[in-house]
This record gives C-alpha cells, sequence and structure tokens, in this order.
C-alpha cells in the first residue's frame, strides 16, 4: 500500500477541513458547482468521479470470471455476503440506528436521507482496494482477481434493482430515472472506457498497463479528494453545528464491516476453503466501492443531502477499520488452518 494510500484517513480529515473552510469563506464558488447540471448529473463531480473509477476498473481482467470454478467455495461465500446479506444488514442497522436509537440527535429532515447513503454504501462491492487488502493477507490473487472481475459483472445489473429495492422499503422515494442514469454513468461508461483502455495497452505490452495503472493512480487519489472537499464544502455548516453526526453514522458502518467480515470468514472455515481464499474473501465481503457509492449520492440526492455526507463517512473509515480486519485475518491463521487440517 502506497504511504498516500497508508494514510487515507488524514488526507480525508484533511479535506474535510479545507472543504468546511472553503465553503464558509468562498459560498458563491461552491454554488456556481453545485449548479453546473444537465440532467441532474453534476458535471464538475462527473467528470472527477470518472478520474476516481476509471483507473480502478483497469485493473480489473474480466477473463479472470472463467476461473470462478477453481474456488467456488469461497466466490460462492463472497456473493452471498456481497448480494444477500451485506445490503439487507447495513439496511437493517440503519433503520435501527439512524432511524431509531440516534434519531433524537440528527436533523430530522435528513433521517431519511443518512439511511439512503448507507444503503448505496453497501450495495456498491469494493473494487480496487481489494488487491491492497488481499496482499497484505497473503491472498490467493487469482481469486481476488476473479472475485473483483464477477462482482463488477454482477453490479451492472443488481445495483439498481437492490438500491431501489431498500428505498422502497425504507419509504423513500425511488428516483428511477436518476438511478439508473447513475448506473449508466458509473458504472456501465467506466468499465467499458477502462476495459478498452486495458486493452490498448495491454497490446503493447503487461509492462505499458503497469506504467499507465501508476500514471493514473496519482490521478485518481486527487479527483477522490477534490469530490470529498466539494462535498464538505456544502456540508460544512451543518457538520460545524451538529459535528456528532459523522460519529453517529459511523457505527452502523463500523458494524456492519464487522459482522459481514467476519460471517465470510466463518462461513469459508466451515466449507472448508483454504485461508488464503478464505481472508481476501472475507475482506471483498467488508469493503465498500465508495466511489460509485459517493458518486451515485451526489446524482439521486445533491451534494448537500445527507446521503452525500453518509457515504463520505464510508471513505473517512475504510483504511483503518479494513487494515484492523487484515490484522484479524493474519493473527487468526493458525486458529482457521488448525480446523482445517484436524
Amino acid at each position: 500500500m502506497s504511504l498516500f494510500e497508508r494514510y487515507l484517513t488524514l488526507w480525508v480529515a484533511a479535506c474535510i477541513v479545507v472543504g468546511i473552510a472553503l465553503g464558509h469563506f468562498f459560498p458563491v464558488v461552491f454554488h456556481t458547482v453545485g449548479a453546473a447540471e444537465v440532467a441532474h448529473v453534476n458535471l464538475p463531480v462527473a467528470a472527477l468521479i470518472w478520474l476516481m473509477i476509471i483507473p480502478m476498473l483497469i485493473k480489473v481482467d474480466f477473463a479472470a470470471i472463467a476461473e470462478v470454478r477453481r474456488h467456488w467455495r469461497g466466490i460462492g461465500v463472497t456473493l452471498f455476503i456481497n448480494w444477500a446479506v451485506k445490503p439487507f444488514s447495513m439496511a437493517a442497522l440503519g433503520w435501527l440506528f439512524i432511524g431509531y436509537l440516534f434519531r433524537p440527535w440528527l436533523p430530522a429532515d435528513q433521517i431519511d436521507s443518512y439511511i439512503a447513503g448507507l444503503i448505496l454504501l453497501a450495495a456498491a462491492p469494493c473494487t480496487a482496494m481489494v488487491f491492497v487488502w488481499s496482499n497484505l493477507s497473503e491472498g490467493e490473487p487469482d481469486f481476488t482477481l476473479t472475485q473483483v472481475a464477477l462482482n463488477d459483472a454482477i453490479m451492472l445489473f443488481a445495483f439498481a434493482p437492490i438500491v431501489g429495492l431498500l428505498l422502497g422499503l425504507s419509504a423513500i422515494v425511488v428516483p428511477w430515472q436518476t438511478l439508473l442514469l447513475s448506473v449508466a454513468l458509473y458504472i456501465l461508461v467506466p468499465v467499458l472506457l477502462a476495459q478498452f483502455i486495458r486493452r490498448a495497452a495491454l497490446a503493447q505490452s503487461r509492462e505499458a498497463l503497469a506504467r499507465l495503472l501508476a500514471r493514473l493512480q496519482p490521478a485518481s487519489l486527487v479527483a477522490l479528494l477534490a469530490t470529498l472537499v466539494l462535498l464538505f464544502g456544502f456540508q460544512g455548516e451543518q457538520i460545524i453545528a451538529q459535528p456528532l453526526i459523522i460519529a453517529l453514522l459511523a457505527v452502523p458502518i463500523l458494524i456492519q464491516v464487522y459482522f459481514n467480515s467476519g460471517l465470510a470468514y466463518l462461513l469459508n472455515r466451515a466449507a472448508g476453503e483454504q485461508h488464503c481464499v478464505a481472508a481476501p474473501s472475507a475482506l471483498i465481503g467488508a469493503s465498500n466501492f465508495f466511489e460509485l457509492a459517493v458518486a451515485a449520492a451526489i446524482s439521486i440526492f445533491g451534494f448537500s443531502s445527507g446521503a452525500a455526507l453518509a457515504t463520505v463517512v464510508g471513505v473517512l473509515i475504510e483504511v483503518p477499520v479494513m487494515l484492523s480486519v487484515v490484522r484479524i485475518v493474519n493473527a487468526s491463521k493458525g486458529w482457521y488452518e488448525q480446523k482445517r487440517h484436524s
């Protein structure tokens, strides 16, 4: 993991401070950016999000899906967690904590929006950082690549229906046209562009692809931070008025990370899967494609919405929380392997 990625939480915290300060002193600039929309799509943010997402998707080799049979048990567990457990457990946690337990401390007009942001966060399985977590846990690289490619393919078809269903169950109005537009803009088009760029680079050599990714990765991270500055520029006054909001939103996110990673880890162990597959399976089952969640939240609910803020809290805690999960699966390897060999 690069120095920048390792301290992502600190950079996000810096973006909070910078964004709030700029939003307070230069509100006209942020209102101008917020008004630059076409068909409910904010053009500056769309450009930044493409810069975030496309370099990550270039890493994905969809040909790896053909290898699904090699690690079918681990892949089955991860797909079950990602698509049958995580979105629904997050919705339940959102309803419990944000909709009920924490309601007295949150702005009443943003409760539904916060829950929507949590749902968007959980409905998008992680794409890029999973490779980092898998490497840190000595995970099987072929399994990780296959799983990421499969999740990305499923996301094209499952993201909108699952989000629409859970928002509907939460009595939140589902803007289907905007939701489907978000899927097209932030999943379908980036996937197609990324695969075109990947094939063009590979036509030269694998070294050419590696050099391209090395050049694009800093742009991706800068785009992420710039998006966060814009978000907090719009959210700043509300956060200053109620700083407790971020801590309260973090609670259901933290619970779902440890719950889903633990469940995936134990299910792999029960299925007799190797640790080098169970570890990345647990990490893929717990982490989120927060770039997509942020993009969808902005498109559907707007910059100043509680949904956008909730997805950003996911960015804020992603690195330290996932590093703790890496430590847990690494430290428990002996216990895990003891069951397999007994």
